[in-house]
């Protein structure tokens, strides 16, 4: 009886002591995870800018659809918010990131920033709330906007 006692009391102290670190290998997947997500939409971004031309006549746009999904799982942290934001830039750079918090800690951002790309980026009627768990679609439209404007809103 001794013996289970004492099994339970040192596997309970175990778990009490690795549980900091389990947290915050979490937080780094869904860093990790959330990185690869912009970079996708990063990617779409530069094509679309890239293989079409901008039209000031936003239904004639070229256009594509990007989804960003959520991380979750027992490996990736609970995000409470997460969002497709316009970051503050200095000048007149555009762009876009995506800003999340992980269990009520701090804002954190990822930049979606399309360097090659020959076009600025707009977050239509932004920011542009994202479900927390599984997927939000977003489009991207090519417009031209005094000059080559990729705009992208959510998709219902």
């Amino acid at each position: 009886m001794i013996r289970v006692v004492l099994t339970v009391l040192v596997a309970v102290a175990l778990l009490a002591v690795s549980m900091p670190a389990l947290e915050d290998a979490r937080a780094v997947t869904t860093d990790e995870r959330l990185e690869a997500e912009s970079d996708r939409v990063e990617r779409a971004i530069g094509g679309l800018a890239s293989g079409s031309m901008s039209v000031s006549d936003p239904s004639l746009a070229a256009r594509t659809t990007v989804t960003v999904r959520a991380p979750s799982g027992v490996a990736a942290a609970r995000i409470d918010r997460l969002a497709l934001v316009e970051p503050e830039r200095p000048g007149d750079e555009s762009g876009a990131a995506l800003r999340y918090r992980i269990g009520g800690g701090r804002d954190r951002t990822v930049r979606i920033a399309p360097e090659a790309a020959a076009a600025s980026v707009d977050v239509v009627d932004g920011p542009i709330a994202l479900r927390t768990r599984g997927e939000s679609r977003l489009e991207l439209r090519l417009v031209d906007d005094e000059g080559p404007t990729v705009e992208i809103s959510r998709l219902e």
